[in-house]
């Protein structure tokens, strides 16, 4: 039987959407490997995850003390550290980036990215996109800002933590633009067909977190469709949503600039 999910609408709501499969339907193997060919692997997966492909980017550069790690293996990228927030009263930030000043990844025939959680903590974390690069300062060397495009995930809630793994899916939509650390209004749209840098950060959101984190990743790719049709579980369609989705068990999670607001989740 399908349950239908309770639904919470806000304003300038950001949701991510994340699922675990249902590994008794005699078409979720057949569907998933349909799903991989479609995809791009960028990190992870069949390529495997490369030290040398990423290089930290802390509040260290600002006088801080927060320190992150990406340690990698073959299967797994754990990214990792502890987010100080004492140095800087209140502030902080701890992320990895890629490396390379030359790189570019043409995303235009995607919809989004596809982050494959081995395991992660209760913490909310930040994937990032730029579309742009400028050279460095030539009086301090230092790099100059360019607009980041920003999306917020909490990959664990409650019992619905991701402990035994998960996807969260990143829509082109739901990337919010900022400059400096805040929001950029009337921002030109991402240029997709040359993404200069990815990220992923942990932040103090304003003091609301600190201390230890870790994220394991499986992979991160790029995704020709969305795992759920945007706005079909808002109106309630549980049923159907179920249904076209091959029976994977869907989660779905909505952020305020405040934090995790409403949990969905469809059982049968």
């Amino acid at each position: 039987s399908s349950k239908q999910p309770t639904t919470a609408r806000a304003t300038n709501a950001r949701t991510s959407t994340f699922y675990l499969p249902d590994t008794n339907h005699p078409t979720s193997a057949k569907n998933t490997a349909m799903n991989k060919e479609k995809n791009q692997t960028l990190f992870g997966g069949s390529r495997s995850w490369k030290a040398e492909d990423w290089t930290a980017s802390d509040d260290r550069v600002r006088g801080g003390k927060s320190q992150s790690f990406l340690e990698c293996h073959n299967s797994t990228g754990r990214f990792h550290g502890n987010l100080d927030i004492q140095t800087l009263g209140g502030a902080g930030f701890a992320s990895q980036r890629t490396t390379g000043e030359d790189r570019s990844w043409d995303l235009s025939a995607y919809a989004g990215i596809v982050l494959d959680i081995a395991e992660a903590d209760d913490k909310r974390y930040t994937f990032i996109l730029k579309d742009e690069l400028l050279p460095r300062n030539p009086d301090n060397g230092r790099e100059q800002a360019t607009i980041s495009w920003e999306y917020d995930f909490k990959p664990c809630f409650g019992e619905s933590s991701l402990e035994k793994g998960g996807l969260v899916f990143v829509p082109w939509s739901g990337l919010k633009p900022t400059y400096r650390g805040k929001e950029k209004e009337h921002a030109d749209p991402i240029n997709l067909k040359t993404i200069k840098r990815m990220s992923i950060m942990m932040r103090s959101f304003f003091g609301d977190q600190e201390g230890p984190f870790s994220l394991t990743l499986r992979s991160i790719s790029a995704a020709t469709s969305s795992p759920v049709e945007p706005g079909r579980l808002e109106q309630g369609a549980a049923r159907s949503a179920a249904s076209n989705t091959n029976r994977w068990t869907w989660y779905r999670q909505s952020f305020t600039v405040s934090g995790f607001e409403q949990l969905n989740l469809i059982e049968r």
